[in-house]
C-alpha cells in the first residue's frame, strides 16, 4: 500500500477515535479476520452480518460513526468494538431505544469492571423481561390448547341439561354475562352486591356446570352454545 493511503487510513482511525466518548466497552466476541486499521464499510457490514442500510441506521442513531477515505466509508477499531456491543444486545432481542441508553451509560463507565458490571445489568434485565414474555406465551398456549380441547370434545359428546342456559340460576346467568364482558371477580361481587367469597363460589359453580377446568373455558363454551356473547 503507498504512503499515502497509509496515512489517509491512520488519520481515519485517529479521527474516529478522537469523536469516541467510551474509555471502556464490556468483553464482546469480535468478528475473525477483520484488519487492524479502519474497516471499509463492505467488510464491516460482511464481518457482523448486516447491511449497510443496517449499518446507516447505527450512525443515525449515534451508535457507530463512519469516516471517509475518498468515496470510501470506514469504521474504527472502536466502532467494530461498540459494534460488537451492539451485535450482542440485538441477537437478545433488545430494542434499539434501551441500546441507546446502554451505551449513553458505557460513555460514563470509569473501569473495565464497572462497563462489565452495566452490561451484565442489561442482560439482566433481558432476561426478566424474556422470562415473563414466556410466562405470558405459555398461559396463552395453555388457553388456546383448552379451547381446542373443548372443540374437539364438542364434535364427539352431545350437549347436555348442565350446558343449556335453563340450567344457569338467574343470579349465574348474570355473573356468567359479567365474566363473559372480562369482569373481575371483585368487581363482579359489587355489580351483585355480594361478599368476595360467594361470588368466587358462585363462579366456582358456573364452571363445573359447565364442565369446565377455569373461567376462561365456561367463557368460551358458552359463547359457543350462544348463551352469553363475547
Amino acid at each position: 500500500m503507498p504512503d499515502g493511503s497509509k496515512r489517509l487510513f491512520a488519520a481515519a482511525g485517529i479521527a474516529s477515535e478522537a469523536r469516541s466518548k467510551y474509555r471502556f466497552l464490556p468483553s464482546a466476541a469480535l468478528p475473525p479476520d477483520l484488519p487492524e486499521g479502519p474497516v471499509p464499510i463492505a467488510d464491516m457490514a460482511n464481518a457482523f452480518g448486516v447491511t449497510h442500510r443496517t449499518l446507516h441506521f447505527y450512525e443515525e442513531k449515534g451508535l457507530i460513526s463512519a469516516n471517509r477515505i475518498g468515496l470510501m466509508r470506514v469504521y474504527g477499531q472502536d466502532d467494530v468494538m461498540r459494534m460488537a456491543v451492539i451485535t450482542v444486545c440485538r441477537e437478545t432481542g433488545m430494542p434499539i431505544a434501551v441500546i441507546q441508553e446502554l451505551m449513553d451509560e458505557l460513555r460514563k463507565a470509569d473501569s473495565q469492571e464497572s462497563a462489565e458490571a452495566m452490561f451484565r445489568e442489561a442482560l439482566q434485565v433481558r432476561k426478566r423481561e424474556l422470562t415473563a414474555e414466556m410466562s405470558t406465551l405459555h398461559r396463552q398456549l395453555q388457553q388456546v390448547g383448552d379451547l381446542l380441547d373443548f372443540d374437539d370434545g364438542m364434535e364427539t359428546q352431545p350437549l347436555n341439561d348442565n350446558q343449556d342456559s335453563s340450567s344457569l340460576t338467574e343470579q349465574e346467568l348474570r355473573c356468567l354475562e359479567l365474566m363473559a364482558e372480562g369482569y373481575s371477580t371483585q368487581r363482579i361481587a359489587r355489580a351483585l352486591d355480594l361478599r368476595h367469597d360467594e361470588t368466587r363460589d358462585l363462579e366456582a359453580g358456573i364452571i363445573l356446570k359447565f364442565r369446565a377446568n377455569n373461567r376462561f373455558q365456561a367463557i368460551a363454551k358458552a359463547v359457543l352454545l350462544g348463551i352469553v356473547q363475547a
